[in-house]
């Protein structure tokens, strides 16, 4: 005790207890992908890459809503903004046969759909909750209802779908894109890699990445500290309507195809269920963005296991929600037990 005093360094035990909290999402990675080990029919190299693709998606747009969360809000219109880019990034290659101005689209359009959200959280101060709520609702509304009242040729030919025509030439590219593999590695999934690791730079090394944990941790303070707050959140729920842009333009190229009723159903739960997995705080502040994307693995694993174990599909969610409750209950209930214990030591 006195060595520790005199030293000013925590002991051994400390350090490696602090260090595990802080990287505590890997260690939650590594048991889920244990349990996927021990209950499906044998581990494939094929297997884990099908985890990086269907991860993807729901990774980019989780990555968008972390940087929400970490300054203490929350988007749930992910889903359904991903269905309406979507929707549109498809009538645009259709219009145009050009990837590049489909990949443009995509992500100005989700652009402008995060910056109607984040000026009425930011600037008209209205609940986060309340205004994505109702954004869901109004995307989700807009691609079922320009779907069913577009030029059937824009919509690729189909009825209540929006559908990548075959005819143009650069059809097959774009897909091939999608589907393709680097190295066994899908496209991808490379690029959910790309970018983890440019927002963990922007987190981590970037003064616009500290006023984000800054604004989270006390709005007030960051406000007398000279910080935009308001700006703040616009730009994070930007930051986010690009992503899910990109998200989109990856859907589209993946599955030549979207659902207005579907495509992004649920994924604004799945994009938080990522988060908390990933260890960053609902409360804002907290978590590291390299948590997001082992969130976003484990999300994926525990849907394969849910398969692998022949559960009835119906309760599929009900069992994603009750491990969510869990995780964000040990979030919750860890540092309070922890503080009892270094109080009684």
């Amino acid at each position: 005790m006195g060595a520790e005093k005199k030293n000013g360094n925590p002991p051994a035990g400390k350090k490696i207890a602090s260090y595990l909290g802080e990287y505590s999402f890997i260690i939650v990675f590594f048991l889920i992908f244990l349990i996927y080990v021990l209950t499906c029919n044998g581990l494939t190299w094929n297997g884990m890459m099908n985890i990086f693709r269907h991860s993807a998606v729901v990774g980019i747009i989780a990555i968008g809503m972390g940087l929400i969360c970490l300054t203490g809000e929350i988007d749930l219109s992910v889903g359904s903004m991903l269905s309406l880019d979507a929707g549109f990034s498809v009538i645009i290659f259709n219009m145009t046969g050009s990837i590049f101005a489909t990949l443009l689209f995509a992500v100005v359009f989700g652009a402008a759909c995060g910056i109607v959200n984040g000026l009425l959280v930011g600037y008209v101060k209205m609940p986060a909750f309340i205004v994505t709520l109702a954004t869901m609702l109004i995307f989700r509304s807009f691609a079922q209802y320009f779907c069913q009242h577009i030029d059937k040729e824009l919509l690729g030919g189909g009825s209540s779908v929006y559908r990548m025509s075959m005819e143009k030439s650069s059809y097959d590219a774009f897909y091939q894109f999608g589907n393709g593999k680097i190295a066994t590695i899908p496209i991808v999934g490379l690029i959910l890699i790309l970018m983890t690791a440019l927002f963990v730079y922007i987190a981590t090394s970037t003064k616009y990445g500290k006023k984000v944990y800054a604004v989270g941790s006390n709005e007030k303070g960051a406000q007398m500290a000279g910080i935009n707050v308001a700006l703040m959140k616009v730009s994070v729920f930007t930051i986010a309507g690009i992503l899910v842009g990109a998200a989109a333009f990856l859907w589209v190229a993946m599955n030549a195809s979207a659902d207005p009723a579907t495509t992004g159903n649920s994924y604004e739960m799945y994009a938080i269920a990522a988060v908390v997995l990933g260890g960053i705080s609902m409360s804002g502040g907290k978590g590291k963005c390299l948590g997001i994307f082992f969130g976003a693995l484990s999300y994926t694993i525990i849907d394969k296991i849910i398969v692998a174990l022949k559960m009835d599909s119906l309760i599929n969610n009900a069992v994603k929600g009750i491990i969510l409750i869990l995780v964000i209950m040990v979030q919750i209930l860890g540092p309070q037990i922890k503080s009892k214990f270094a109080h009684k030591g």
